[in-house]
């Protein structure tokens, strides 16, 4: 066998790809897949198409810079610009969403449908693609400028023995089901996280006096502000900062995408539920 041939076969098997797969990616026989795990050599026009297919480079190919792929993406983006990087591991979160759709000859028209070029001729709106399967499960957002990404691969255990309790569960909800104390939140993960008076955030809010600290102690107890007395022209008085808790955005996006499911403001692009077991 070739070292072409060698690399080709690993790659494939460790895509999943059978050969036919793999000759109808390329659009050359099985046969022609085949030969070249056998020892033959493709023609060098293709060699970029089938690397393409298979997700490495030409040089992983020949054998060379056969490094772990992990490392090889890891590196890949820490050399990019800050929003050049997320924008390409979103790119690459989306791969993996039509790849778990599992249907070979749906993925260039997938992954090709939401390029830049696609959303400002057709002007798109809110796309989701949602993914469950007994391996785990992926959600994709895929709108023209905000997109985001959440993935679970399945526990060898139930879901629910890995979060917690309902009571726990419960207590978060009431923060954010809490209208002044969502208020808030919203108000200040719009600025800069800069500590900010009492009396600035109840002029900012709208609140009274009650209401505001009402809500601050809410926030604190839930670790998403803090207090600390500090000292003006006017005397004493409590200045708050905000946690900017990464684990808040999501919250809120995911919470957006169920009410535009209820309102069915959105649209599934991609909706494949396969699963043979609870959900928990």
């Amino acid at each position: 066998m070739s070292v072409i041939g060698e690399q080709i076969r690993k790659y494939r098997i460790k895509n999943g790809y059978t050969q036919e797969q793999l000759g109808q990616m390329i659009g050359v026989t099985t046969q022609a897949v085949s030969k070249w795990e056998r020892g033959g050599l493709p023609d060098t026009d293709i060699l970029p198409l089938i690397a393409q297919s298979l997700g490495v480079s030409i040089d992983a190919l020949f054998g060379y810079n056969d490094e772990n792929e992990m490392l090889h993406l890891a590196r890949k983006i820490n050399h990019m610009p800050d929003k050049e990087a997320y924008r390409y591991a979103f790119e690459i979160c989306w791969a993996m969403e039509i790849g778990l759709m599992r249907d070979i000859s749906l993925m260039e028209k997938f992954v090709n449908f939401f390029s830049e070029e696609h959303h400002q001729s057709a002007k798109l709106d809110d796309y989701y693609s949602k993914i469950m399967t007994d391996g785990g499960m992926a959600t994709a957002r895929i709108s023209p400028d905000f997109r985001h990404f959440f993935l679970m691969t399945e526990p060898a255990d139930s879901i629910k023995n890995h979060i917690g309790n309902p009571d726990e569960l419960r207590r978060v909800f009431e923060v954010f089901s809490d209208e002044k104390c969502l208020r808030i939140l919203c108000s200040m993960y719009t600025r800069l996280n800069y500590p900010v008076t009492e009396d600035v955030l109840i002029r900012q809010t709208g609140m009274d006096k009650a209401d505001f600290e009402r809500c601050m102690e809410i926030l604190c107890e839930n670790c998403l502000a803090t207090k600390s007395p500090v000292v003006t022209l006017d005397g004493e008085q409590n200045a708050y900062q905000f946690s900017q808790e990464s684990s808040v955005i999501p919250l809120l996006c995911i919470a957006d995408e169920i009410v535009k499911n209820i309102k069915k403001d959105y649209c599934d692009f991609v909706i494949s539920f396969e699963r043979k077991k609870p959900l928990m």
